[in-house]
């Protein structure tokens, strides 16, 4: 059994592909495998992976029949994978050299289910380092300590897959997969199930995943109707977070992340196709009025007044209707920066 399976999704990013293939050639070691998944890419990406999988230690070339978006690839990544360990990268980010095997390190020192890194966000020339939101560092904690307050940003927050390791366990419970499908945030009913089931986690601080922005293949680029996947995914983290036993105290931390998310998206509506506009604004008003309404209620009085207008003058659109959020068909868990519950 390898010690680490790291699972890296591309899909039509030749430009950025032997960036991520260098990074990973500089943290191979053999005990590491790299699951390479092409997502059936229509550019030269395939062709650099069946040539990294011939050189670089520890790399399997999976490609899939048809493209199934992010959650899908990595999905076929962990099918494979053989590792005690779980790592994520995607292809158009890099690593530092020795990152995998620091984070390695810490994870096995604190004998946890999972660790958070912070990682180092490029936008052009411009780099700066993104904190885990969650104080204690190198010290085990249960997962729930990083799900509130609903007043600030926490650890639910930072949904990035590839900032932290995963204890095989994890797998093994059916933790670790994602909803099989979703175009966008889909790290975030995943992160939420983590937090909610996993049994132990830190803050190891480690900021060696290089996460680029602004580039015109990324769905965070994109206005066209996979960004809209949000409202999916959030429905999931509500009616997960309904079924918790704690579910009257974390209901308000999910709406009010729902919330912000919205008004995040509405904010920048102009960026959207004139029929995705009017499909957001409708599956947005509709989102808000399967929100449990007390809930919904508080989460509204305790933003800034013009987020919560907006948020507002899209909840008359649809008539609220009282009672508990919406449930999705149980499902497993490259998300958008958008703002968290602080925000």
């Amino acid at each position: 059994m390898p010690k680490l399976s790291v699972v890296v999704p591309f899909y039509n990013v030749q430009t950025y592909a032997p960036e991520a293939l260098k990074a990973l050639e500089v943290n191979a070691r053999d005990d590491f495998e790299f699951l390479l998944v092409d997502d059936r890419s229509t550019d030269g990406t395939p062709e650099l992976l069946e040539r990294a999988a011939r050189s670089l230690p520890g790399a399997v070339f999976l490609r899939r029949d048809r493209n199934g978006g992010l959650a899908t690839a990595r999905n076929t990544g962990l099918d494979a994978a053989r590792g005690e360990y779980i790592a994520f990268l995607d292809g158009d980010d890099w690593l530092a050299p020795g990152h995998l095997a620091r984070t390695l390190a810490a994870i096995e020192a604190l004998n946890c289910d999972f660790v958070r890194t912070d990682h180092v966000r490029v936008t052009g020339r411009n780099r700066s380092v993104q904190r885990v939101p969650y104080g204690p560092q190198g010290v085990v904690g249960d997962p729930r300590a990083g799900i509130l307050p609903a007043s600030r940003a926490t650890a639910v927050d930072y949904p990035y897959a590839w900032a932290g390791m995963y204890h095989r366990r994890l797998l093994d419970r059916g933790l670790l997969h994602f909803t099989d499908g979703l175009r966008t945030a889909e790290d975030r009913p995943w992160i939420w199930r983590l937090h909610r089931e996993a049994d132990s986690f830190a803050a190891v601080g480690t900021a060696g995943v290089f996460y680029r922005r602004g580039i015109s293949t990324s769905l965070t680029q994109v206005g066209d109707e996979r960004q809209l996947d949000f409202i999916r995914a959030f429905d999931q983290v509500l009616a997960d977070t309904e079924r918790d036993r704690e579910s009257e105290l974390l209901l308000p931390k999910a709406v009010r992340t729902y919330c912000a998310i919205i008004a995040h998206h509405i904010g920048s509506i102009e960026r959207f196709e004139p029929a995705v506009a009017k499909k957001l604004r409708a599956m947005a008003s509709d989102a808000l009025a399967r929100m449990p309404r007390s809930v919904l209620d508080g989460a509204l009085d305790s933003m800034d007044v013009e987020r919560s207008a907006v948020l507002r003058r899209l909840r008359r659109r649809t008539p609220a209707r009282p009672g508990r959020a919406a449930r999705t068909p149980d499902a497993p868990g490259r998300t958008p920066d958008a703002p968290g519950a602080a925000a």
